[in-house]
């Protein structure tokens, strides 16, 4: 599916015939109701909170179509659309009466108001449909509503389309490095026996150390902090987030090529010791609670998807050690056994893998420029600055 924008025309446009309302007088916002976790699995009737789908249960209380709209929380102000009949949570406000307006070119207009600017709350941000009532908006006929809608559908459209072919391409990659990293599933020309090994024998172990929170943006070097191997890296470190002044270098392990990151804590056993293997020729310098595997040879982009492997992976939740805060020691992950062909297969697995990685990157940086297309297009269009032909 390719997006057609051929249907948009730019330019200061004639808007005298959109209607100047308020957001109340545009639609009825209601507020949702009550309904106990135990209740929300009763059914098949979808109960839509502010998050959007928060369970079923076995009464529709709001006929759709219709919009949910977070209240408070992490889904302050996002906008959900319900295509059929639906329970509406008291998290949410929502609607049903459109008042003869189309409905989705409601949901797109809620979705690009920034409600930030009407919070009801104090320091917990909360939604009152009193407060937002009052919001000016500007609405064309419903022919256009409609217009507007239509091109914004066909937009979320091709969102759709990438995000299942996305998903379709990990579960894909995901299968592949089952069969690959095993040895279950061999690339043509290679055969033989991969030898078992501990990673104690694969390399030296290190410790990272300094770098705090505040030092992480204080230079130019690049490093890797260990809170960052759960929230930035997967497998391979392909961009530095954080970088340090030559002062704070001076107290911190340098790392380079062939270095394998372990995360040395964590909040649970499942996810301590997760790896990020470092395949570039560059000067970096990792921060403490890591642990290094500085390998004598390999593949290193091998190695950062092999050590992420579930088999590896249990091993390491093994040997993890503490409730609240979890923690790996070096000694423990020396023990931890993976099995390891000859280098030239490593090299052709890692290959495969790192072009499976380079498509999933490009999709997603297209998914990325369609969302941001998405966001321009909907300020346009609401506003009227853009009209449609």
């Amino acid at each position: 599916m390719e997006l057609t924008i051929e249907r948009v025309t730019s330019g200061t446009c004639d808007t005298s015939a959109w209607a100047n309302i308020t957001l109340g007088d545009c639609i009825s916002l209601r507020r949702g109701h009550d309904l106990t976790w135990r209740d929300r699995r009763s059914g098949d009737i979808p109960v839509m909170g502010s998050a959007g789908l928060a369970g079923y249960h076995d009464t529709a209380l709001a006929r759709g179509p219709g919009v949910v709209l977070g209240r408070s929380g992490a889904s302050f102000g996002q906008a959900h659309y319900c295509e059929s009949d639906f329970w509406p949570h008291n998290t949410a406000l929502y609607v049903t009466d459109f008042r003869r307006n189309d409905p989705r070119f409601v949901f797109y207009l809620l979705s690009a108001i920034d409600f930030s600017r009407h919070n009801s709350g104090g320091a917990q941000q909360s939604l009152n449909r009193n407060f937002i009532a009052p919001i000016a908006v500007a609405l064309p006929q419903p022919s256009e509503q409609r217009l507007i809608a239509q091109a914004l559908d066909d937009v979320d459209a091709l969102l759709g389309a990438l995000d299942r072919l996305i998903a379709k391409k990990l579960d894909f990659k995901q299968a592949a490095m089952q069969e690959l990293l095993t040895g279950q599933t061999r690339l043509p020309g290679f055969s033989g026996e991969w030898e078992v090994k501990r990673l104690g024998r694969l390399g030296d172990f290190l410790k990272g150390s300094g770098i705090r929170r505040d030092e992480a943006l204080s230079g130019e070097l690049p490093c890797v902090r260990y809170g960052e191997l759960y929230t930035i890296h997967n497998d391979i470190v392909r961009s530095f987030a954080s970088r340090i002044s030559h002062a704070v270098a001076a107290t911190a392990r340098r790392i380079g090529r062939g270095d394998v990151l372990f995360a040395g804590s964590g909040e649970t056993k499942e996810e301590i010791g997760k790896s990020v293997a470092i395949v570039q020729d560059v000067e970096a310098f990792a921060g403490g609670d890591i642990v290094i595997l500085r390998l004598h040879g390999g593949d290193p982009t091998f190695f950062g998807y092999l050590t992420n492997m579930p088999q590896v992976a249990r091993q390491k939740a093994n040997r993890g050690q503490g409730d609240a805060v979890v923690h790996i020691s070096a000694a423990a992950l020396a023990s931890v056994e993976v099995a390891v062909p000859q280098e030239v297969e490593q090299h052709a697995i890692s290959r495969v893998l790192s072009d499976m990685d380079a498509e999933l990157e490009a999709l997603e940086q297209r998914r990325a420029k369609t969302a941001a297309l998405k966001q321009g297009m909907m300020q346009e269009l609401i506003t009227g600055r853009t009209r449609l032909l």
